[in-house]
Order: structure tokens, then sequence, then C-alpha cells
């Protein structure tokens, strides 16, 4: 077994990596542009394993005619626990930012590429754990049925996972954020990084940088949302 170091994805000389490569089971979710119908559907899926180990479905939330959708990677603890994205500490930063931005997160609406909390155990802790490349492509049908449902203004990326999923494997945040490009879901799309990266910053300084340069990042998608003038 290689113990995890292909991250799932495949290694050849692991017998546990052969048998997840098998054909990924995608998401299945219903013919329709109904919000309440497709949250219900979503509670019930069991496309990956990551159900087994998760409190809930945890669905993303706003309005329905948002002026921009805010995409991340999956629930944390609380959000697990909770049902709602974006309800822990990087949810909180995110919401300010998106203030200072011009960008209110009333106008918005906020989800995740994944809709189940992946999570390893540390004492009594649940420590987040990223998804593999199967688990967001079991997942993505959701994303594609919400976000079409909801048919963004805008698109923003909130880190690599959500950025990958909307965009592709050629993306880089580091390289391309705050770069409005078009997708297959917005004509106006656009990756920065996650909030809880800014949490992880070493210092008070680096987390004063990070977050200026967010905040910077958000008023690009303001400004193409329209709820914001060109500088």
């Amino acid at each position: 077994m290689c113990g995890g170091r292909c991250g799932g994805d495949g290694h050849a000389g692991c017998s546990g990596c052969r048998m997840r490569s098998a054909p990924i089971q995608r998401a299945e979710p219903p013919s329709t542009h109904d919000m309440a119908m497709l949250r219900d559907a979503a509670a019930a899926c069991t496309a990956c394993p990551l159900y087994r180990n998760a409190t809930q479905t945890v669905w993303g939330d706003g309005i329905e005619r948002p002026a921009a959708v805010l995409v991340g990677e999956q629930p944390g603890d609380e959000e697990d626990h909770v049902g709602l994205p974006f309800v822990g500490p990087a949810g909180r930063l995110l919401y300010r930012a998106l203030a200072e931005a011009g960008l209110p997160r009333e106008r918005c609406w906020v989800t995740n590429a994944v809709k189940h909390f992946k999570w390893t155990a540390r004492g009594k802790r649940r420590i987040h754990e990223r998804p593999n490349s199967r688990e967001v492509a079991a997942c993505r049908p959701w994303l594609e049925a919400e976000l079409a449902t909801l048919e963004p203004r805008v698109l923003v990326c909130l880190g690599a996972t959500a950025a990958t999923a909307v965009l592709g494997s050629t993306v880089r945040v580091t390289r391309d954020r705050g770069r409005i490009v078009t997708s297959p879901f917005a004509a106006r799309t656009m990756a920065t990084i996650h909030p809880s990266a800014i949490l992880r910053a070493p210092d008070e300084e680096s987390r004063r940088t990070a977050y200026a340069r967010f905040v910077d990042d958000l008023k690009v998608a303001a400004r193409a949302s329209g709820l914001l003038l060109p500088a």
C-alpha cells in the first residue's frame, strides 16, 4: 500500500490504489433548476465515500440571483455540524473581506466544490483533509447543477480545489489569481486564495499582507459584477 502518498489518484505499486483506479462514480442530480429539489437530492448522495463520516451534506447558501457566486473547497468541522457553508473562522474572514471589497454577503451565494466534510481524527478533534481528485469529480455534477441554476454574473473560486474543479488542471492560483477569465459556468470567472490560507499565515504581518491582497482580488470580482465602479 502507498499509505496515501498518491492522494487516492492512482499509484502503480499499490493494490489499494489499483482498486481506487476503478471508474469514478459521479453523482446524478435530478434534471431540474429547482434549488430546493437539488438540495434535497444532494442530502441523500452516496456517490463517494465521504458521506459515511460526515454529519450531513452541506449545500450552498444565499440569494438565488446573486451578484457573485463564491466556491470553496469543502465544508469544515463547524459547517458539517451546522449544515451551512462558511460559518467558521474562514467564513467570518471571507464576509469581512467581501464587505470591504464592495461585494456584500447578502448579494452572494456561497458553496463548495465538495459537499461533505473530509476529515481525519486527531485525538478528539476532526482535522480537515483535502479531498482528492476522485472525490471532487464525484461531486462535480452537484456543482454543475447548482451553478446552472444560479447563472452567476461572476464566479469566484476560493483556493486550488475550487479553481481546478471550475477551470481545469492547468490553473494555478498563485499565478492566475485576480484575473477575470471565461469558464463553462460564467463569462466572468476568477480564482483567488481560500480565506483559510490567510488564517494559516505564520505571523500578523503576513496575515495583514495576505488579507489586503485578498480584498484587492475581491474588488476585481465586485467591479466585474457591477456592484463596484471601476477605480
